[in-house]
């Protein structure tokens, strides 16, 4: 049965083509910058098929891509400008089209060899910038609507009439403990404004809610929701962020079809709860794109090898789907017109289930123009085909232009159909077997078409993304099959459904093992300069190596000069890859608004004291720092921001003791830490003053509270513990958010020098609330501040690092400095930066 389904997935790519790498999330459920999201392996699903029917002598049919190209790149600019202006440049573009339409045509003068050569190319690329600034022009009269700008500019509370457009979709990293914040794109019908006035525009709409009564909504329904308006972030076309107060208002029910697809989305959830956390939550990401019960680990794990396009509704999914019914059809002897009907019918029921959102969309017409080559028996028909669908699919929907996913999805699409083929028949020519050519051909392919983007997003250059999909190319058809078939039977056969879940989680525990094991590989990710200049750059010299690489001799030079390169920079990342940094004493993580703090006992093994606000970014900053086991794992209150990543502290370490402090508040942060405990069977201890602890080099003893703090501005903060560490003979006090009551406390009650210490961790992110006292009692020659970029709470407090600073200390901070660990060396302190992407370390 496996090796059927394997077979179906390798089948599917002769009938989508460019199907096969169709991938992207969402912009909405997930923040713009993409580190390796999206990656080649999507492609190698039906490699067998995808790239068959393109013979590397072919020459491509490449006579819409100009105008393909002109019109997605007019819509992106246009995107980032006014109505006005893109009307002004489609207009230009439209006059010099008619003129050297006229000048072609022996109108206007006579066309000389290179205008009758080139021409009517040229003439093209206009009529793509006409159309693709007509278009996003119209869409922008509509988001820029001067009576919804108004509104928008006074951030005024309204009363909206919406339709749903997409399913809602929890917001990433929320505070642990409190209702996930939803987000729910919408098309706006009317808003009612506070003085009762009534715009009508049919602008986008992006709400934020956080009530549970939003979760129920499903496409296509009509509500009512009252909120405040809010400026959206540009580059798009949401006309309006509304900021949703209370539930939702709902005017009838949606669509039969949309119910229907609400009830089999809702049993394949049901159907996978049994199961265990990690492939009980890939399993709805694999087959449906739902990814709420996704554990934030497993996501990092998939971002860091390039599998992120596995979580989302690609291509992929689609080759699957449909190369399940074409081998069906084939079975059954059905011609290449009815194949491709039953093909069309999986199709659209595919995506009804799936919901039409903007990366199936995507997905769907990448598989239409694989069905439509099928009909025709003209698969070089597939590249013209590709540059008319995007075109097509920039003119209904600008949005697309400046989406990454559809970028990736295109540029995949275009590298299987223009490099595979010779890649593969280059490779059959040294002896290569035909599927391990086409196994090696198409990721990498893909890979290399995708990597100015990815690059550009990211900043990274990914080294495990094709090995890493090349392994779980197996298990990928049948867990989405496998996940299909329960989402289809559970309306009718619950046990059925459960049963083949739980079928359906075994290769999905292979790909969650793959991503696991080959995101903690050193050196997986090389460094590269990020934003539009990195992608340019990473392109230009793709283009110069395709070009040359067609000379033998420039073929062998780039091959050694590869070699050399990856000899000379992997073996020194893995065997001494500076992160952490040798004689290392102290670490702070860049983990967002919050703490996480680790202090070395042993090769692998650590003191952490505090867990941050995100369970991924604790766990990320523990593998940075190879902490395989925490033999104490310190929380100094229980505010979510030094609780809330607890879960990837314990995730694959064995803790030893949880210490804790004795004040029990907040609940939720307390129940949190207390839960996860008791899950891997780890003790708590509640720790008094005085209370001491050593292991390895490391020596900690429990400074404070002196004596319950009750009455304080904040009691939880003041009621922190604070540690003095000596590791190698250092001494580090760590303050957790203690503020200016419990500070002067701890100064009245030890003796003069009891405070005295080389490096300080600065209280409550570098609040202001510190006793300037207790700060000059400690004259530290290094002040660390983890605290979150971006965040509104003011922190850190710019007199409170002045102060430090005049004091002697060198003070370094995690939202500009990332990762900082402090070095003791032969002359004394050192401190190194370094270590973490910090734009994941926003809150």
């Amino acid at each position: 049965m496996v090796a059927g389904l394997v077979r179906a997935g390798r089948t599917a790519a002769s009938a989508v083509v460019g199907a096969v790498r169709a991938d992207g999330t969402p912009t909405s459920e997930r923040p713009r910058t993409v580190a390796g999201a999206e990656r080649a392996g999507g492609a190698t699903i039906g490699a067998a098929g995808a790239i068959a029917g393109l013979g590397s002598g072919e020459a491509p049919d490449l006579r819409l891509a100009g105008l393909a190209v002109a019109a997605w790149l007019t819509a992106l600019a246009g995107l980032h400008l006014s109505a006005g202006r893109t009307l002004l440049v489609a207009a230009v573009a439209a006059g010099l089209a008619g003129l050297a339409a006229l000048h072609l045509l022996g109108v206007a003068g006579r066309p000389g060899a290179v205008a009758r050569r080139y021409g009517w190319i040229a003439v093209a690329v206009l009529i793509g910038v006409v159309c693709g600034g007509a278009t996003t022009s119209a869409r922008l009269a509509v988001r820029d609507a001067e009576p919804l700008r108004a509104l928008v500019d006074e951030r005024a509370r309204v009363t909206a009439e919406l339709v749903v457009r997409d399913d809602p979709r929890p917001v990433r990293g929320g505070i642990v403990g409190r209702p996930p914040t939803l987000l729910v794109r919408a098309k706006l019908v009317t808003v009612t404004g506070p003085a009762g006035q009534r715009v009508t525009a049919p602008a986008r709409v992006l709400v934020l809610a956080s009530d549970p009564a939003w979760r129920g909504l499903l496409p296509g329904q009509r509500f009512t929701a009252e909120g405040r308006l809010a400026e959206p972030r540009g580059g798009d076309l949401t006309g309006a962020v509304l900021l949703a107060v209370g539930p939702p208002d709902r005017h009838g029910a949606p669509s039969a079809l949309q119910r229907a697809a609400g009830r089999l989305r809702a049993g394949l959830q049901q159907a996978c709860a049994p199961l265990p956390d990690e492939p009980g939550g890939l399993l709805p990401g694999l087959v449906v794109g739902d990814t709420s019960r996704l554990p934030d680990t497993v996501e990092e794990d998939f971002r860091a090898t390039g599998m992120t396009h596995l979580n989302a509704v690609s291509g992929s999914n689609v080759a699957i789907i449909v190369g399940a019914v074409l081998l069906v059809a084939r079975w059954a002897r059905a011609g290449p017109a009815l194949a491709a009907t039953l093909c069309g019918l999986a199709l659209v029921g595919f995506v009804i289930l799936v919901r039409p959102s903007p990366s199936v969309v995507r997905a769907a017409t990448m598989g239409a123009i694989g069905l439509a080559a099928l009909a025709a028996g003209r698969p070089r028909a597939a590249v013209p085909a590709l540059a008319a669908a995007v075109a097509v699919l920039v003119l209904v929907d600008p949005d697309l232009a400046g989406d990454a996913g559809f970028a990736l999805s295109v540029l995949a699409t275009g590298g299987l159909l223009l490099l595979a083929p010779s890649w593969r028949d280059g490779l059959r020519r040294r002896g290569v077997p035909p599927g391990a050519a086409e196994a090696l051909a198409v990721p990498a392919a893909a890979q290399l078409a995708c990597s100015p983007v990815i690059a550009g997003l990211s900043g990274t250059v990914s080294l495990v993304a094709v090995p890493a999909n090349l392994l779980v190319v197996p298990a990928i058809a049948p867990a989405t099959v496998l996940g299909v078939v329960a989402a289809t039977v559970s309306p009718i056969w619950p046990y059925g459904a459960e049963l083949t879940a739980w079928l359906a989680h075994w290769p999905a525990w292979w790909l969650v093992l793959v991503a696991r094991y080959g995101a903690r590989l050193p050196a997986g990710n090389l460094p590269w300069p990020g934003g539009v200049s990195g992608a340019l750059l990473l392109a230009a010299l793709t283009v110069v190596l395709l070009v040359a690489a067609r000379r033998p001799v420039v073929r062998r030079l780039v091959a050694v000069l590869t070699v050399a390169v990856m000899l000379g920079t992997v073996p020194v990342r893995v065997v001494a890859p500076g992160w952490p940094p040798k004689g290392w004493v102290i670490a702070v993580c860049a983990v967002g608004q919050g703490d996480t703090v680790v202090l070395p006992v042993a090769a692998g093994r650590a003191v952490v004291v505090d867990t941050g606000p995100d369970p991924a970014a604790a766990d990320a900053c523990l593998r940075r720092l190879d902490v395989r086991q925490v033999p104490l794992l310190v929380i100094s209150h229980f505010h979510v921001d030094h609780t809330g990543g607890v879960a990837g502290v314990l995730r694959g370490r064995r803790v030893d003791t949880v210490l804790t402090p004795q004040w029990p508040e907040p609940a939720i942060g307390r129940d949190l830490v207390h839960t996860a405990a008791a899950t891997h069977g780890t003790p708590v201890v509640a720790a008094p003053a005085g209370w001491r602890y050593r292991a390895g080099t490391a020596d900690l003893v429990v400074l404070g509270p002196p004596y319950p703090m009750r009455g304080t501005r904040s009691d939880p903060n003041n009621n922190s513990l604070v540690l003095l560490a000596t590791v190698a003979g250092v001494r580090i006090l760590l303050t957790g958010d203690a503020e200016t009551e419990e500070q002067q406390a701890l100064r009245e009650h030890l003796p003069p020098h009891g405070l005295r210490a080389d490096v300080l961790k600065v209280a409550h992110h570098g609040s202001a609330y510190q006793d300037p006292a207790f700060l000059d009692a400690i004259r530290p020659a290094v002040a660390l501040v983890p605290v979150g970029a971006g965040n509104t709470y003011g922190h850190p407090n710019e007199a409170v690092l002045a102060r430090l600073s005049r004091g002697g200390a060198r003070v370094l901070r995690t939202d500009i400095d990332g990762d900082i660990a402090v070095v003791l060396g032969p002359s004394g302190l050192a401190v190194v930066s370094g270590g973490v992407d910090l734009s994941r370390a926003k809150p």
